[in-house]
This record gives C-alpha cells, sequence and structure tokens, in this order.
C-alpha cells in the first residue's frame, strides 16, 4: 500500500496537463468560418436572427414586428439542424454597408402604425426582447453602464421604457461602429470549417485576398422622432446629415396608433491592430473569468483530494478482509461464515437476478450512449472544432455522435441481458427499448413544449418538416443502429459469475434507516463537481451569454466520471458489509441521483437568478428542458456508477476461495 499514492501521480499531471491546455485553447481555436476579405466601398449586407428576450425565452420572427423589409423579399439563410432546433431564423435585411465608407444612410418610413401593430411593438418592448444583427458572421455587440461597471451585450433592444412606464419608445436609428483589419496577402494557406465552407487561399490568390477583413460589429441604439412628411420624400440608401441620440424622451419616436416611424442609421469604419482569427475574443471574454478559474480549481483539487482519500482507505479495508478471509483454512472459513457478517455471507446471492432487470440493461445501455456522446463532443469542443461561429454545430454534432453510438447503446444492452439471464432469447425486444427509451422520453417532452411554442407563435417551434427529419433519424439510423450493437452483442461471450447463485434467496436484515437514503445523499459528492460549472452552463443557455470554457468542462467531466464511480463502489460495498445483495438498483442511482440535485439546483436558479423570467409559459419550458438535462444527467453519472460497481463486485468475489 505504500507505493500507491506514486501510482496515482500520473493522474494528478494529466489533470495539470488538461488545465494548462484549457488555457491556451482561449488563444487558439479553429475560427468558424472562411474569412472573407472586402475591397473599398464593396457592399455588405446585414443579417438579422430571431428576437429574443431573457424575460420569456420564446424567440420571435425579426419581421413579426414592422420592420423595413429588403428590397428584394425576406429570404432565409440555409440553417443547420441545431440552429433550426434553438429557434434560430436567420434572414436577409436591409441593411447595406460600404467598405470604408463613413454615412448616415435613409431607409424606410412605415405606413401608419395600426392597433395591432401598437400592442405588439409595447409587448416586445416591455418584455425586454432584442434585436440580434449578423455582419460577416459576427453579432451586433452593444456596451452600456450599469452602476459605473461597462457591461457587453449581443443586439440591442426593440425599444425603451422609461421608469416611469408612461409610453414606450421603439428604437428606430443605428449608429454601427464596424472595426476592420487592413490585410495583404502573405502567400499563406488559410483554412476555414464553418457554414460557409472549405476554403483555402494560395499563393496564386495573393492578389485576390488583399483587402479588408471585418473584426468587429458595434451597434448604438437610438429612438429619435422624425417628420414623416420630409422623410417620406427620400429614397431607400440616400444620404442624411448626421444625427446625434437625443436626450430629452420628447424627441424620442413613441409607440402609438397612426404614427409613421422612420428609420434611419449611421455606419463608420474605424481600423483595428485585432486579426481576423482574434476577433471572436471580445465576445468570449467572461465577467468574473479569475473567480471562475479558482472555484474550478479549488473544487477540483478539494474533490480529487477526498475521494483519493476515500479510496485509499476504502482499499485498505478490502484487502485486509481478502487476506483474513484466504489466510483461513477451510474449517476455519466455515466457522467464520457462521460466526461474522458482512460482504463475505452473500457470496451465494450477491449476483441474483434485480428487480425490473429488463428496465436496468436499457437504461445502462442509453447510459452509454449519452456518456459517449457527451465526452466526445467535449473532447472536440476543447480542441476548437466547435467555433461559436459556426452556429448550431455543438447540437448538430451532439446529436450526429447520439444517433450512431447506436451501437454502443445496443452492445452493452443486450451483453449485460445476456449476462444477467444467462441467454440471448429477448436480445431484440432490450435493442428496441434502448433505441426507444430516452429518445422516446425526449420525443413526448419536447412535442409538448414544442405545442406551447406553436400556440405563442414562436420561431423556436420546431417545424413540422423537420419533425419528420428527426422522425427519419431515429427510426432509420439509429434504431438499426441499435439493432446491430444488439446482434454483435449476442455475438460477444456472455460475462461469468466467479460464484453460483443459491436457489433459496438470503434474508436481508433489518436497518434502522432505509438505505435509499443513504444512496440519495450519496449524489451531494458528484454534484459538488458540478455545480460550479452547471451556473455558467445555465447562464449561458437563459441569459443568451457565450459559453466556450470547453477545456474546464472537459476537467470537470473527468472529475466527475471518478467521483462517480467511486462513490458508487464506496456504496455498493458498505451495502454488501452489512449483508444487503440487492445493489444493483442501488449501485446505479448512488451516482445517478446527482441529477436530482441538478434539477433542484436549476428550480434554484430559476427563482434566484432568472428573476426577470415571466409568465407560466416561461416557466413551464425552463422546466421541461431542466427536466430532460437531468434525466440525460441521471442515465449517464449512474452508468458510470453501475458500471464500475459491477466490475468492483466481480473482482471482489473472483478473489475469495470458494468451496
Amino acid at each position: 500500500m505504500m507505493n500507491l499514492p506514486s501510482r496515482r501521480m500520473p493522474l494528478i499531471w494529466v489533470f495539470l496537463l488538461i488545465l494548462v491546455s484549457a488555457q491556451v485553447s482561449n488563444a487558439f481555436y479553429l475560427p468558424g468560418s472562411y474569412m472573407h476579405t472586402y475591397s473599398t466601398r464593396e457592399p455588405i449586407y446585414a443579417k438579422v436572427n430571431s428576437l429574443t428576450s431573457i424575460e420569456t425565452e420564446l424567440p420571435f420572427s425579426y419581421y413579426s414586428l414592422p420592420y423595413c423589409k429588403p428590397h428584394g423579399g425576406i429570404k432565409k439563410s440555409a440553417e443547420n439542424l441545431g440552429e433550426l432546433l434553438m429557434g434560430d431564423q436567420i434572414d436577409n435585411s436591409p441593411y447595406r454597408f460600404r467598405m470604408n465608407v463613413n454615412e448616415t444612410v435613409y431607409l424606410c418610413t412605415t405606413a401608419a402604425l395600426s392597433e395591432h401593430e401598437v400592442k405588439l411593438l409595447k409587448q416586445r418592448t416591455r418584455d425586454l426582447y432584442q434585436v440580434n444583427m449578423i455582419l460577416d458572421n459576427l453579432p451586433a455587440m452593444r456596451f452600456a453602464n450599469q452602476n459605473g461597471v461597462k457591461i457587453q451585450w449581443t443586439g440591442f433592444p426593440v425599444g425603451y421604457t422609461p421608469p416611469d412606464g408612461g409610453a414606450d419608445y421603439i428604437i428606430n436609428h443605428l449608429k454601427f461602429r464596424v472595426l476592420v483589419h487592413e490585410y495583404e496577402g502573405s502567400g499563406m494557406e488559410i483554412i476555414g470549417t464553418g457554414e460557409e465552407g472549405l476554403g483555402v487561399i494560395s499563393t496564386a490568390d495573393k492578389k485576390n485576398a488583399s483587402g479588408f477583413e471585418i473584426v468587429g460589429f458595434e451597434v448604438v441604439p437610438c429612438s429619435i422622432k422624425y417628420d414623416p412628411e420630409v422623410m417620406t420624400k427620400l429614397h431607400v440608401y440616400d444620404n442624411m446629415t448626421s444625427v446625434s441620440c437625443p436626450a430629452e424622451l420628447e424627441k424620442y419616436q413613441i409607440i402609438r396608433e397612426q404614427e409613421r416611424v422612420s428609420f434611419t442609421y449611421e455606419v463608420e469604419f474605424v481600423k483595428s491592430d485585432v486579426r481576423w482569427p482574434s476577433r471572436w475574443d471580445a465576445y468570449l471574454k467572461m465577467e468574473g473569468a479569475r473567480v471562475h478559474w479558482f472555484s474550478i480549481l479549488n473544487s477540483l483539487m478539494v474533490i480529487f483530494f477526498l475521494a483519493g482519500i476515500v479510496f485509499v482507505i476504502f482499499l485498505r479495508t478490502v484487502r485486509r478482509d481478502l487476506t483474513r478471509y484466504e489466510e483461513l483454512d477451510k474449517e476455519a472459513q466455515a466457522q467464520m461464515n457462521e460466526e461474522l457478517s458482512g460482504w463475505k455471507l452473500v457470496v451465494g446471492d450477491v449476483f441474483r437476478e434485480p428487480n425490473c432487470s429488463k428496465l436496468l440493461c436499457v437504461m445502462v445501455g442509453d447510459g452509454v450512449q449519452i456518456t459517449g456522446m457527451a465526452v466526445v463532443t467535449i473532447v472536440f469542443a476543447a480542441l476548437g472544432f466547435m467555433s461559436p461561429a459556426s452556429r448550431g454545430m455543438l447540437l448538430t454534432g451532439m446529436i450526429i455522435l447520439y444517433l450512431f453510438l447506436g451501437v454502443a447503446s445496443g452492445y452493452v444492452s443486450v451483453r449485460l441481458w445476456r449476462t444477467i439471464k444467462g441467454t440471448s432469447e429477448g436480445w431484440r425486444s432490450i435493442s428496441w427499448s434502448a433505441a426507444c427509451f430516452f429518445p422516446g422520453i425526449a420525443f413526448i417532452i419536447l412535442t409538448t413544449l414544442n405545442f406551447i411554442l406553436w400556440s405563442s407563435k414562436s420561431t423556436g417551434a420546431i417545424p413540422i418538416s423537420l419533425y419528420f427529419e428527426l422522425l427519419f433519424l431515429w427510426f432509420c439510423i439509429s434504431v438499426p443502429l441499435t439493432l446491430t450493437g444488439g446482434y454483435l452483442g449476442t455475438r460477444a461471450a456472455p460475462i461469468e459469475y466467479p460464484v453460483r447463485t443459491n436457489q433459496i434467496p438470503r434474508e436481508i436484515p433489518a436497518r434502522k434507516y432505509p438505505s435509499w437514503l443513504l444512496v440519495l445523499g450519496a449524489g451531494t459528492l458528484p454534484f459538488g463537481t458540478l455545480f460550479i460549472e452547471l451556473f455558467f452552463i445555465l447562464s449561458s443557455i437563459w441569459l443568451g451569454r457565450f459559453y466556450y470554457v470547453f477545456g474546464f468542462l472537459l476537467v470537470v467531466l473527468l472529475l466527475l466520471v471518478i467521483v462517480c464511480a467511486e462513490v458508487s463502489v464506496v456504496l455498493t460495498y458498505m451495502h454488501l458489509c452489512v449483508e444487503d445483495w440487492q445493489w444493483w438498483w442501488k449501485a446505479f442511482f448512488a451516482s445517478g441521483s446527482v441529477a436530482l440535485y441538478v434539477f433542484l439546483y436549476s428550480i434554484n436558479y430559476l427563482v434566484f437568478d432568472l428573476q426577470s423570467l415571466s409568465g407560466p409559459v416561461s416557466a413551464f419550458l425552463y422546466l421541461g428542458y431542466s427536466l430532460l438535462m437531468a434525466i440525460a444527467i441521471m442515465l449517464s453519472t449512474g452508468t458510470i456508477g453501475f458500471l464500475m460497481s459491477f466490475y468492483f463486485v466481480h473482482y471482489l468475489f473472483s478473489s475469495v476461495k470458494i468451496d
């Protein structure tokens, strides 16, 4: 036992190496889209995404409000699977910029606002909806001073409501600041991986590559009351005299019936030293980064240290028991079995078939599938393959990985079923159940939430066509692959038990407290490794912040796997020591119970951090998505704990001399 710490040293070095790489990855990531250079006066058109709000979490189309429409009509940009599921709807817009041309431009004047349009504008303004504009794949960034602190936001508000709440004013003038970097072709090859496809600039294209690249996109929103009689005499893209944002409410454009709103914008091009590969750094800066670092590092070291101590003590205890048991002769072993209690007495029952064994096999198989998807996705994201410039790629990649990992789900489910039952009979049913268990739960939850989004006419609702696409992916890719994995599971050799199971089950001694209480309490230790990162993930999802510290997330994931495995093994050993041989489900939920604390923390986050979330519809959507996340975490962490406990029990009883 003295040389055990030296064997654990490589693990510590692995964690330190990952932490260092997490820091380095902040400076290096794949750009996510092909660099585009523009020549002077070349036209550049901005795009608009869905209107979003942290108050309602219901996205709506930009053109659901009476904004100016582009000359050639509204055209949707090609969207991947992840973008559609996230509710993104990217359309073209009439906002036209000309490279390095500073100008103030008239756009359009609306017809007299109707009662419906006024009601909609007021509602979107009071729900704090943001307009999300995109230029050269960069979202518009807005800076605001709040209590003396400079805060950055993406997008700008639909309107403004003063503190007294007497009237609402629309944002109808935008001051854009476009940061550009002059690029001269150097003959180097530049490769992009984003939505605009793969591109290479070779030496032959040196002249064509020279020009200006966009490295920043900032906006200052204003509300200005114009005289509609004067403005209607202008044409689209006519130049105007530069205007300043007024400070008096009387000069704001009020939202009321029969008002005609004129939209204008101003653009200023500013040269910047920021290079194109680093242009996303301004968006990925996280507030309180130092606190984030120290919190994660503190949690990492404390939990790893505690888990290491528990594991070392546990190994000493088991090894002492095994040594004492093996040194006895047969008569002494028989006498010891009669006089002593403990895990040695359940040798004839420890591998007895558990209750609901089919459900256990299915849940373990689905857990392997979800865990594999999470690990591969986070590793690729930590290496920089999931750039925020490639919208929806993270979710799309997760879905594709989940589909193809159906092979692993079917294999594990059927092989565990064969181990428990001793026969391959019924493997097709197991495979079908594994293919439909978690996807079926997700389908029911998402369909319920989708009906709510449909009734609200939100762009977050999944289109009918996408429903059929998802069903096609499910039944034509995932199910066949899961059945294939199940067939491979029938061909693999079953895991042989090291001991025989008695015909009559042993009576489990009565306990002073229910064992499930200990199982539920065990989830607090894995939750301790997770909750800090969980806060940043929830903030990213529900508060519209960028999350890109995947190096941290990878460390937390590895730590979570270790803690789940150790907690489950310790709980299994404790149950065996009190002659409780029904360890199967307890081993699963010892680590899987962390999902309960994740869901409770999600409710706590809703009450104390999402106080602005308004209405029962928004709260129901939040709880629905949180429930789906908790179920996925339960299956993943429960599977990790169960498989480690199964290996431990198998190893423990194969080490004991049995007559």
